[in-house]
């Protein structure tokens, strides 16, 4: 059996007294993306508010081991990496998963029990066929070399495809420039997971869930942002003129606030 290594990277608050929270945060990221995609915002900022802040890089991304069987990795692969850094944790944390990172923390609650989640432009409870639809009819040749090779890497391997998926058009330049190159390969598998084969099943969740997404995401749209909250019981909170990446966006700390009020009207 292969040993897996998981980067966890973390920021702790400045105090540990009266500003300390109960609960600490573990980040999961999305596809083609890894744990370093929270620690430019943010982790600090959390960290800032008084929560211990955590960002997992699942395996096969980010500085994780894995990468040699990275398009065959299950969701339950992902549901293994999170559970074994959480046993590891001193407390039980609030899960906060973007994307496919939504994905792997809905999974995970089919199984296990948290304080709280939240799931940001994740992927949604009616599964990806729609964004493929979609994305193929952008980008076909794009879709069509990612079908061919079984590497979805080709989905957003330039900075332009990058740009039209993830980012907002005003996202200046450079910085699109340097998030995709940081942008990797994904599972095949979990791409086949996540489009037919093991969708969400809210009714299995009991734990509080807190759904955003954003009003320009180009790869889910609010419409499926709605109806995953509408599966699990509560309201969706949509943020105007962003895109996919909401944490890497201009209007990150707006986002990051409104997750801070809902903790705190759950006294997390």
């Amino acid at each position: 059996m292969m040993h897996i290594k998981l980067e966890v990277i973390s920021r702790e608050p400045a105090s540990n007294g009266s500003n300390g929270r109960h609960a600490p945060l573990l980040f999961v990221h999305g596809a083609w993306h890894g744990a370093w995609c929270w620690e430019e915002h943010f982790l600090p900022y959390f960290a800032e508010q008084g929560y211990s802040a955590y960002a997992i890089s699942l395996r096969g991304h980010g500085n994780s081991t894995g990468h040699d069987m990275l398009l065959w990795w299950s969701f339950q692969n992902y549901v293994e990496d999170l559970r074994s850094v959480i046993t590891d944790m001193e407390a039980h944390p609030i899960l906060i998963g973007h994307s496919m990172g939504g994905y792997a923390v809905q999974k995970y609650l089919e199984e296990y029990d948290a304080p709280a989640a939240v799931l940001m432009a994740p992927i949604p409870t009616s599964g990806t066929l729609p964004f493929s639809l979609r994305l193929f009819k952008r980008h076909p040749l794009a879709m069509l070399r990612a079908a061919l090779t079984l590497n979805p890497y080709y989905v957003l391997g330039k900075p332009g495809l990058a740009r039209d998926a993830m980012f907002s058009p005003d996202m200046p330049e450079e910085k699109v420039q340097g998030y995709a190159a940081m942008l990797q390969s994904e599972s095949f598998r979990v791409l086949l997971d996540t489009t037919f084969l093991n969708l969400p099943k809210p009714k299995k969740i009991k734990t509080p869930i807190m759904v955003v997404g954003a009003e320009n995401d180009t790869i889910f749209h609010p419409d499926e942002i709605h109806r995953t909250a509408h599966d699990y019981n509560t309201q969706a909170y949509i943020f105007p003129d962003m895109a996919h990446d909401m944490m890497l966006e201009a209007g990150w700390q707006n986002v990051a606030d409104c997750i801070l009020g809902w903790l705190d009207a759950r006294s997390l």
